[in-house]
């Protein structure tokens, strides 16, 4: 009899998970709340003649394995690199370029000693990343929570793999890689650098979905997680997806379907249904049953743990855990239509300047200065704002002349105080953004024809990103590798038997990777073939 699964969520680990379980011969099918398959990760139209990555707004993180194991490019996903990688304007009408090997020149023109570090930098936090791209693809060590003594040499044996992956590490890079999961990523960039601009280029990439000081503990960790990626076999690269970011989950869905995956929106899963203490299937909100044999969550642990599932079968302690897992990247999204390309000030004729990441955050003081407005005020009265201008690379999102961008802008409070809502504040919130770019950009304002508005409650209650958190969960010490959601749990199984995790709340976290789908497939098909006798 073929064994059958049910996947919650169509994201792109849900999709991934999917797609190695029917692969492997398992009858799946996969239930999607949205009326659309993609999760955070998908393309829609916010205002007629516009499309643009709704939520998800760039790639480089997913990995290669499942980019050809999925068979992505045959499926239509086409993806093109960024032409450079950052552009920062300046308070003062200067700039800085990063990447299209401009880099060292235009560090240099800030300081001389910082152009000289950057070779080493790089090199050294490259070290570090290639252990972490071997480690992305690993189940990590579980602390077992029964099984006795051969269960514990068991995990004890796995441990060791990963000890044997970090012991070919120098001795240099042993104390990078110590130095990049405990420090900040402020204390790990002042002991490379001098000038302000490229601390800030940066600095950036730790607290991208973190709601952190870039001086908070752990910030040097999520840098080192926004730099494993890869763009068509170009390491540390980012690029665009042709079609935007639902071009990869449609890519992704069409993989699945070709292998009979069932895949079905507007079905929102209701409840986790148990039989003797073991998963056996879900209802849906419309009243619909699947029976199965498994069921693959692909939602944020607590809207699984404290909504899907029957507390009782949950011990104290988990349950106590579950509600302490920290979710909250102090996330304020937003599409614009735009009328014109900007002109910065400090650069105002087009050019490739405008394809890349724009980031208005000058400094690591400004970004630690808009970390404590958003806590003492709800947001920051001066922005970390990044924008891309997808259309400059892709002309299928805007009419002939027109343009969209995306802005990813921080920080915010995922959940205001005082009683108020955010309903109440994304409109003023919104044109804070928007004003911050004009400063830079005049003319900016004027040119937006349309907007789309994401605060951190519209996206918890759109896409299911509790706290508006678009990693599923904080990238902190006690929330990542064995410990992410749970320590106990962080192999992808939960305390009910038959019932899975594959989403960004499990190894490796957030971003579009597809680690966590695929990696939860191959324990699920482990589990199989072990019930059934063979192995």
């Amino acid at each position: 009899m073929t064994d059958r699964a049910v996947v919650i969520g169509a994201g792109h680990n849900g999709l991934v998970c999917a797609f190695y379980l029917a692969r492997a011969g398992l009858k799946v099918t996969v239930l999607e709340r949205r009326h659309v398959v993609g999760g955070a990760a998908v393309t829609e139209t916010f205002h007629p003649g516009f499309r643009n990555s709704t939520a998800s707004y760039t790639l480089s993180l997913l990995n290669p394995k499942v980019i050809a194991d999925m068979g992505l490019a045959a499926q239509g996903l086409r993806v093109v690199e960024r032409r450079i990688a950052n552009f920062l304007p300046l308070p003062d009408g200067d700039h800085l370029i990063v990447g299209d090997g401009r880099t060292r020149d235009e560090v240099a023109r800030f300081s001389t000693r910082d152009a000289a570090a950057l070779d080493a930098y790089h090199a050294r936090l490259e070290a570090v990343a290639d252990v972490v791209r071997v480690l992305v693809l690993a189940t990590p060590p579980n602390m077992p929570m029964a099984g006795g003594p051969l269960e514990m040499l068991k995990q004890l044996a796995n441990g060791f793999g990963v000890g044997r992956r970090l012991s070919h590490l120098d001795v240099t890079a042993r104390r990078d890689l110590l130095a990049l999961f405990s420090q900040s990523a402020g204390d790990w960039l002042d002991g490379w650098f001098e000038s302000a601009p490229i601390k800030a280029a940066l600095g950036f990439d730790g607290v991208v979905g973190t709601y952190a000081s870039p001086y908070s503990p752990g910030t040097a960790y999520v840098l080192l997680h926004h730099v494993f990626g890869e763009v068509n076999g170009k390491k540390g690269a980012w690029g665009h997806a042709i079609g935007g970011m639902g071009a990869i989950t449609q890519a992704m869905a069409g993989a699945c379907r070709a292998l009979g995956v069932e895949i079905r929106t507007d079905a929102e899963v209701a409840e986790v249904m148990t039989d003797k203490g073991r998963a056996s299937g879900v209802a849906t909100s419309s009243g619909e049953i699947f029976h199965a044999d498994l069921i693959v969550s692909n939602v944020h642990p607590r809207v699984l743990f404290d909504g899907l599932v029957d507390s009782g079968l949950l011990t104290a302690d988990f349950r106590e855990r579950i509600a302490r897992y920290r979710s909250g990247s102090g996330t304020f999204r937003m599409n614009v239509a735009l009328a014109e390309l900007p002109r910065f000030s400090s650069k105002p004729a087009p050019g490739d300047h405008l394809t890349g990441g724009i980031i208005i955050a000058p400094s690591l003081a400004y970004m630690d200065r808009a970390f404590m407005d958003a806590r003492r005020d709800g947001w920051s009265a001066q922005p970390i704002v990044e924008m891309l201008i997808p259309s400059t690379l892709d002309d299928t999102l805007a009419p002939p002349g027109r343009h969209v961008a995306s802005l990813f802008c921080q920080h915010v409070a995922p959940r205001l105080a005082d009683g108020r809502s955010w309903d109440e504040c994304r409109e003023q919130v919104a044109d804070l953004m928007i004003e911050t770019v004009d400063a830079q950009a005049p003319g900016f304002k004027a040119s937006v024809i349309a907007r789309q508005i994401f605060s951190p409650l519209d996206l918890e209650r759109t896409f299911g990103l509790v706290g508006g958190d678009i990693m599923h969960g904080a990238l902190s010490l006690d929330q990542i590798f064995s410990a992410r959601p749970v320590l106990g749990y962080g192999d992808y199984r939960t305390p009910i038997p038959g019932l899975y995790q594959c989403g960004a709340g499990t190894h490796p976290g957030g971003g579009v990777t597809g680690a966590p789908g695929h990696n939860a497939a191959r324990e699920i098909l482990r589990d199989l073939k072990k019930a059934n006798g063979r192995v």
